[in-house]
């Protein structure tokens, strides 16, 4: 059996310079296929809401469903990276984010993933402190699409550049083990991406992250609701979905996905 990928792997292929690759994942079958492709890393995402649901956003996704896809992918995993999401009003205060996290690590995720800035600190190192690694989410972060008013690139003033730069440094500073940048522009993610020690994946992010991430379903171009600027229909072009996988994988690695045309300024 090929080497299990753990966050040593990934910080090693960050200080190594090569290029993570991850997709969601929400059932055992998909998460074989990728998981036999090569894919580093799944996410359990709450997009589930929107891509499997149906919903206009992720906030209708509870902690049972994550759970759920969680345990499915967990069975077909063997190599890859597992992490969770920690959906909407889930971990909105320490003791709340301790008995969530730990339903989704018993569900079989090796790390947890929440949303947003320094708010999330002492969260973080509490959590860190229990046994379960974070992952952060910066940018556009969906379960606040209500307060951003709608799916909106993030960062592109020089204030708010800053702020998420500051953002980082500080989720860093208190555990996280790997960052998701989404929706930001290229030079503020290869920014963020230099200045701290973690891996950081992006998805609409731009060329100069660590690794890049795209929804599974997004990427076979069967989205229930739209196609994001950002994603690449990689079905379309390969005709098989292992294809699709593989050619997605290569692209990431030779740094040829996301071109300008996946990108925001």
């Amino acid at each position: 059996m090929t080497k299990k990928v753990t966050t040593s792997t990934l910080l090693k292929m960050k200080e190594q310079g090569q290029k993570i690759t991850a997709l969601t994942a929400y059932d055992a079958s998909f998460a074989k296929l990728f998981d036999e492709q090569g894919v580093d890393m799944m996410l359990i995402g709450d997009s589930l809401g929107m891509v499997l649901q149906g919903s206009d956003d992720t906030l209708t996704v509870t902690i049972d469903n994550i759970a759920y896809h969680t345990r499915a992918v967990r069975k077909g995993t063997q190599r890859s990276f597992v992490v969770a999401d920690m959906p909407f009003m889930t971990y909105s205060t320490p003791e709340q984010a301790f008995i969530n996290a730990g339903k989704l690590m018993a569900a079989g995720a090796s790390m947890v993933k929440v949303e947003g800035g320094d708010w999330l600190l002492d969260t973080i190192n509490a959590l860190n402190q229990r046994g379960v690694p974070v992952c952060g989410h910066l940018g556009l972060t969906p379960q606040s699409v209500h307060v951003f008013g709608g799916f909106k690139v993030q960062g592109r003033t020089d204030m708010q550049a800053e702020i998420l730069l500051d953002h980082a440094k500080a989720l860093v500073q208190a555990g996280i083990q790997l960052l998701v940048l989404e929706c930001v522009p290229t030079g503020l993610a290869e920014k963020i991406s230099k200045a701290v020690k973690i891996p950081v994946i992006g998805i609409g992010a731009g060329p100069k992250t660590d690794g890049q991430i795209l929804v599974m379903h997004d990427m076979f171009g069967i989205s229930a609701n739209y196609m994001p600027k950002f994603s690449k229909n990689y079905l379309e072009e390969t005709g098989d979905i292992r294809e699709a996988v593989k050619s997605y994988i290569q692209e990431v690695q030779n740094g040829t996905f996301p071109s300008e045309l996946h990108s925001f300024d």
